[in-house]
Order: C-alpha cells, then structure tokens, then sequence
C-alpha cells in the first residue's frame, strides 16, 4: 500500500497542465497529428507527450488497431472526468460570467438614509425585470465599520458625499445636490425666512450623524460667525423631515428630500438668508469589485439613477 502511494504521488509530480491539456485532445481525436493540430503543437512535442502520459499512467491509451490508432479502455474511461477536471481548473482562472435574468447574487449596499429615499426606488424599477432574482442588501450606516480592516470583503457599494471618505476604494460621481430649508406647508415665518433676525430666532432641528459632533451645517455657519437656535437634534434626516412636517420647527436638509417627499409630508423650501454650498455624493467600490462582471453591472444601473437625477434638477431649474 505504501508502495502505491508513492507512486501516486511521483506521478502527480511529473504531471502538468500542459500534460492534461495534451491528454484531452489525444482522447478526443484519436491522432497524434491530429491533437497536434488541435492545441497547437508540433506533432514530435505532441509525440513526445503521449510518451510522457503513458509512463506517468502506466497504459498505452492509444493503440493500433488495423490502419488507425484507438483508445484503450483506461483511456475511453479518463475522457469525460478529465473534460470536467479542466473545466473547472480552467474556472480558476476566468472571472465568473453574470446573467441577471437568472442570477440569485446578494449585494450587499450601504448607503445613507436621505440617498436610499432617492435612488433605491428608480434602481428597483430598473432591476424587477432585467434581474428578478437579484437581492440589494441596504446595510445600516456604521461608523465604525467604515475603519474595520474587512470592511472591503463585505460590501459591495457605497454611497458617501465626502470624495476622500473610502482610501483604496475606486470612486465615480453619482449626482449632485445642495441643502435647503424645509419647512411644513403654511409655516407662519416660511416668506420671512430670508431675513436673518427670523432665520436667527426660529426654532430649528440639528441632524447629526452617527459619529459626528455636530450637524455639518452648524460647521459652515459656525465658520461665517453664524449660529442658530437649535430645539432638537436627531440622527437622520428623514426624521427631521419627519418633525418639521408636525410642527413649526426648520431644519436645513438636502433640498432633493425635500422635493421627494414635499407632497407626502405637505413640505416646502424656504429661503434661508445664507445658502450652504452644493453637495456632491459619489458611488464607491473596492478594488475586489473593480471587474466583477456581477459588480459592473450594479454599478451601470446606479449611475444611470444617478444621472437622471441631474437631469431632473436641470429640468426643474
């Protein structure tokens, strides 16, 4: 037993895949000169091979027979798992198709709450007929994930407005925004906003983030000698929105949320007496994505969202 197991291994030292690729075509055509021709090698190399395959598996596997040359029954039985066999070595290799009419993939997205109000509609429109088994994973924004060494391996997008926010992760722009003042439909103060002693005096929402010190737009005013009167601070903007609809509270939010949901929560833009500057959110993937045939394909789509929400804006402007 030891005996053959040594053998066993000596001969799978000696093999290659030049070897077995040399094999298939000599199973498959039944010639030397014609598995030459098949793969490309001269018919002394492929010659010099079948020698090299009959000693390592111990059996002739072609043999005449009258005028022509046939298999011997180990080599009648080698062809079909040796195809499989080079099947799969040779899916080692090459990046793994995508269909999406038939695929089941789970993507795995993070994106913030005010980005999934506007494109995780439009994207699942585009996806219900084109990917009907395809499953989008929307991951809570975790703070500290986002520095976790394996975050890269269990993502597949995400949605940021800071362009710096993901280093090794490639990045394309999505769409761009800016922020306005929400308030409810029939706001006493909503015209008089403009002026700065009422914009001063109102009671507004802060939102801050998770892992953040405070609202990103108490930063810009803080830096123009501006600060503001602030009654309530919640994490997103979806529950500022959320508020301001109920009560005569303000809150400074990203104005396409406030176009999305003005209709259902009965909100209106007012004008501030200071305008924040235009935002810009990008579209980030790791490097393992950059040309996975699934990846790419998720990517087009985003993007197409993307650009369709500019060309609203443009339309409505």
């Amino acid at each position: 037993m030891l005996g053959m197991i040594y053998i066993h291994v000596m001969n799978l030292a000696a093999l290659d895949l030049n070897l077995l690729v040399a094999l298939d075509a000599l199973l498959s055509d039944a010639s030397v000169s014609r598995a030459a021709t098949r793969i490309g090698l001269s018919q002394p190399a492929m010659s010099h091979a079948l020698r090299r395959l009959r000693e390592i598996l111990d059996d002739p596997l072609l043999v005449r027979v009258g005028p022509r040359m046939e298999l011997t029954p180990r080599a009648q039985g080698l062809r079909a798992p040796l195809k499989q066999t080079l099947e799969q070595v040779r899916g080692l290799f090459v990046a793994d198709g995508f269909d999406p009419a038939t695929s089941q993939r789970r993507f795995a997205l993070m994106i913030p709450d005010h980005v999934v109000n506007l494109v995780l509609a439009p994207l699942m429109a585009r996806m219900t007929e084109e990917a009907p088994g395809v499953r989008l994973d929307v991951t809570p924004w975790r703070g500290a994930a986002l520095r976790a060494e394996d975050f890269p391996r269990h993502v597949d997008l995400v949605i940021n407005c800071h362009p710096d926010a993901f280093p090794g992760f490639h990045r394309q722009r999505l769409f761009g925004d800016s922020d306005s003042l929400a308030v409810r439909r029939g706001h006493p103060q909503a015209a008089k906003l403009r002026r700065m002693e009422v914009f001063l005096k109102a009671r507004h929402v802060a939102v801050i983030g998770r892992g953040l010190a405070e609202d990103p737009i108490d930063t810009w005013l803080l830096a123009r000698g501006i600060h503001r009167r602030i009654a309530l601070s919640v994490p997103s903007y979806l529950q500022a929105l959320h508020t301001v609809a109920r009560s005569d509270l303000v809150a400074f939010v990203p104005g396409r949320l406030i176009g999305s949901l003005s209709d259902q929560l009965g909100l209106v833009s007012a004008t501030p007496p200071v305008q924040p500057d235009g935002d810009e959110e990008f579209l980030f993937w790791p490097t393992r994505n950059q040309n996975d045939p699934g990846s790419t394909w998720l990517r087009r789509h985003m993007l197409a969202v993307g650009r369709d929400l500019d060309r609203q804006k443009k339309r409505a402007a």
